[in-house]
């Protein structure tokens, strides 16, 4: 087993990408596991591994042979995605892996108003009970979902009434899993849930005022009650539980169960988190959609 050896899964995606930049940056030695290896990030000394889906047993296992440490990024959102995680965490077992640190969600509970929150306790469950070492990263929303609420009419429209959330940067979640991942004190993780937020909880509506600064549009939020977020996506080409999750990620706003504001991030990397405001300024290619 390489001790040193850090296995990034998603390492395409937002989060898992950032990862590997700044994995890289302090001489990290890692292994990027994508679907198709021309979606690895080019960073230098990286390996590179082929796994199209955490479900295919055999690539997992091979990805994860070898290394002591797994960062597990949930699989893409579908109906069987708690079974993608469980066959993932099933293959770092079998190939040794010690230790998974597991991006999960704030409020990850079985009851958990936003049903995706629900797969992710699930997950957390299996982990559990695997005898691997674990930590969990469960994050808010992230400051980019919110701006993808806007419609193209400049209107978010959801059920999540005058409720706030303490949305967070990609960013900042890679900055955490950096610090947790390379801690000299790993054991000191061991067994944790970091809920990891922004620096503060807003609501839609103050979300909308400072969307509508920013893009010198006028943006705006309409509440709707549960049933007519269900009739108004009802037209959309999407299974049921994808709506549900959806309108139960708006909910879940309004329950209160993502307003809970956490020092994980100034805590572990030394720095303030970032706002929305911040997040605005520091990530511009994020929102260049509601400027058309």
């Amino acid at each position: 087993m390489d001790e040193d050896l850090i296995v990034v899964t998603g390492a395409s995606g937002r989060v898992g990408r950032r990862l590997a930049v700044r994995l890289a940056a302090e001489g990290a030695r890692q292994r990027l596991v994508v679907r198709s290896p021309d979606r690895a990030p080019d960073v230098p000394g990286a390996e590179v591994a082929v796994s199209p889906g955490y479900v295919d047993i055999a690539a997992t296992r091979a990805a994860f042979a070898g290394a002591r440490t797994v960062f597990l990024v949930s699989g893409r959102e579908a109906a069987g995605r708690v079974d993608e995680h469980r066959a993932a965490v099933d293959a770092a077992v079998d190939a040794g892996v010690e230790r998974v640190v597991y991006l999960s969600f704030q409020g990850a509970a079985p009851d958990a108003t936003f049903t995706f929150a629900r797969d992710h306790w699930a997950t957390e469950e299996h982990l559990r009970a695997s005898g691997l070492r674990f930590t969990f990263l469960r994050d808010c929303l992230y400051h980019d979902a919110v701006a993808r609420f806007v419609g193209a009419d400049g209107v978010m429209r959801g059920p999540a009434a005058d409720g706030r959330l303490a949305a967070v940067s990609h960013d900042d979640v890679a900055d955490v899993a950096t610090a947790v991942l390379l801690d000299e004190r790993a054991e000191a993780h061991d067994g944790q849930a970091y809920d990891v937020t922004g620096p503060e909880a807003y609501s839609l509506t103050e979300a909308a005022a400072v969307l509508s600064e920013a893009t010198g549009r006028a943006i705006t939020y309409e509440p709707e009650t549960r049933e007519e977020a269900f009739a108004s996506r009802a037209g959309y080409d999407a299974e049921p539980w994808e709506v549900e999750g959806w309108v139960t990620s708006y909910a879940a706003i309004a329950t209160g169960e993502l307003a809970t504001v956490s020092p994980t991030v100034p805590r572990l990397t030394g720095r303030p988190a970032q706002s929305l405001r911040d997040w605005l300024d520091l990530d511009p290619d994020a929102w260049a959609h509601l400027l058309t």
